[in-house]
């Protein structure tokens, strides 16, 4: 960030002009927010909600809008796991496989009567694990990180396949209700889920504005060449990046195997498209250098509000998938527009 020295006079000036200052402050920091996706995102979201709900009444009921709240929270956790990849300059295709493997491995933990607490530990460390795989294989031997989520999204898909025999686990021993509760219960009339959605986008956000970690990591997706130049240990940094979307993904298999009671090894499949697109509609930058914890949930939420309405209105399923391509490329060349307007 370029910083610039205020001439005297503006400093030695009267304290009626003073008072002046605290406006100034508002009408930029209102001039800011309305420059920003994640603002348009969040009047889109409310816009075609009101939209819908005019059209189709079955969209604004509580059971419908309880169903959309709880299925857009799992894409939005992942959506959080992978902020920092972007923001870092790089990308995760891997997430909904590790995604299907951390599921089937905690379901065959549950199954085989272990404590839910233990299985879910497990389940965690495989996935930050994992997650680390890919963050060495792209830190310290500087591969492509398209290429190596490539390969760990096929590594991962298959060892899902492998573990479970290509059976269907539904029994999970003696944390089965517990599981049950975690994924598809409530507390307070709130689903559990969406507890875990805001508790991991308040850390994610302390971790990307108040630690140095995050500003790195900001550094590291503006100009790698740059930051390396200035000292700093980007291999270090690059690795926890992506053991934290392993991580998110880890997290979101504990909730999705309760949510729907069963786990097969097609578990993630193909979300990876929408979990990039929740990121980048949200505002994070395909090129590095920015994005934030808000603007995931409400592009993930924008894409399931989609979605659900589809289906309300008897579009064929197999649409959604190019609504959302095409809302991803929708939001680059938005992106691209708007860097152009600040090089201008």
């Amino acid at each position: 960030m370029t910083m610039t020295n205020r001439p005297a006079e503006e400093i030695n000036v009267s304290d009626a002009t003073s008072q002046e200052f605290p406006d100034e402050r508002s009408a930029n920091s209102l001039k800011w927010i309305l420059r920003t996706r994640e603002f348009w995102i969040t009047i889109a979201v409310l816009a075609i909600g009101l939209g819908v709900s005019q059209i189709t009444p079955h969209f604004a009921t509580y059971s419908n809008l309880s169903n959309v709240s709880q299925n857009f929270c799992f894409i939005a956790i992942l959506a959080l796991g992978m902020i920092p990849v972007l923001i870092s300059g790089g990308i995760d295709i891997s997430v909904g496989s590790l995604l299907g493997l951390c599921g089937v491995v905690l379901g065959l933990l549950l199954q085989a009567n272990l404590p839910l607490w233990l299985g879910v530990g497990i389940t965690l460390a495989l996935g930050a694990g994992m997650g680390s795989i890919n963050g060495v294989l792209i830190a310290y031997l500087r591969l492509p990180p398209f290429l190596v989520t490539l390969g760990m999204l096929s590594i991962a898909r298959s060892l899902a396949i492998i573990v479970t025999n290509n059976q269907v686990i539904y029994s999970f021993g003696q944390a089965e209700k517990s599981i049950f509760w975690l994924g598809g219960g409530s507390t307070f009339g709130i689903s559990n889920v969406l507890y875990a959605l805001i508790a991991c986008a308040i850390i994610l956000q302390f971790l990307l504005t108040m630690t140095r970690w995050g500003r790195y990591v900001a550094a590291i997706g503006g100009n790698e060449r740059a930051a390396r130049l200035t000292g700093l240990a980007v291999k270090n940094i690059k690795v926890p990046v992506y053991a934290f979307s392993g991580l998110m993904a880890a997290v979101t298999s504990v909730f999705l195997v309760g949510w729907l009671g069963a786990v097969t090894n097609a578990l993630g499949t193909g979300d990876e498209l929408r979990v990039i697109a929740g990121a980048e509609i949200g505002g994070a930058s395909l090129v590095g250098g920015y994005g934030w914890a808000f603007g995931a949930i409400i592009g993930s939420l924008l894409i399931e509000e989609i979605r659900n309405s589809l289906l309300l209105a008897g579009v064929n399923p197999f649409w959604q998938g190019a609504f959302v391509g095409g809302f991803i490329i929708l939001a680059i060349i938005l992106q691209k527009l708007q860097f152009r307007e600040e090089e201008d």
